[in-house]
């Protein structure tokens, strides 16, 4: 009996075995698939960390007003922030603050070529247009009004 109860035994093992083994397998690749997921989430954790990062330096540009350069077409150019209620035009580059200390003293609106005068810049067609830029910047800014006849006055 002994003799008939081995092969079984051994036919049991095999099967027993070959059911562990496939086992084993559907484990193994879940692990794996666990271990990638792992992986993307710390990728995904690096990405979003690296973006509030940069979301949170953005906020800060904002939040202070800029004097840097900037660039447009390969050439420097000075930021101009927006006017706010308490801004001071202190935050505004030198030439534009200047523009500022003309308007304010002008009693009436003013065209381009009377900022140009008391500024003592030419006013030939390329300075003048020049000029028409900056206060047209001041103005889209809230730094000055554009009338409709294309005088420029304060915002006050």
């Amino acid at each position: 009996m002994a003799q008939h109860a081995e092969p079984a035994l051994r036919t049991l093992i095999t099967a027993r075995r070959a059911e562990l083994e496939v086992q084993a397998e559907k484990l193994s690749q879940q692990l794996q698939e666990v271990r990638d997921e792992l992986e993307e989430l710390a990728v995904a954790e690096r990405v979003a960390r690296r973006l509030a990062g940069q979301l949170h330096a953005a906020t800060e540009a904002e939040a202070t007003p800029s004097l840097a350069a900037g660039q447009v077409a390969g050439r420097a150019v000075l930021l101009v922030p927006q006017c706010e209620r308490s801004a001071d035009e202190a935050v505004l580059p030198a030439d534009y603050q200047r523009i500022m200390d003309v308007m304010r003293r002008a009693d009436t609106p003013v065209m381009v070529k009377q900022v140009c005068v008391e500024l003592g810049i030419s006013s030939e067609p390329a300075r003048s247009e020049a000029m028409r830029s900056k206060l047209n910047r001041l103005a889209e800014r809230g730094w000055l009004r554009k009338l409709a006849d294309g005088k420029f006055a304060t915002t006050l």
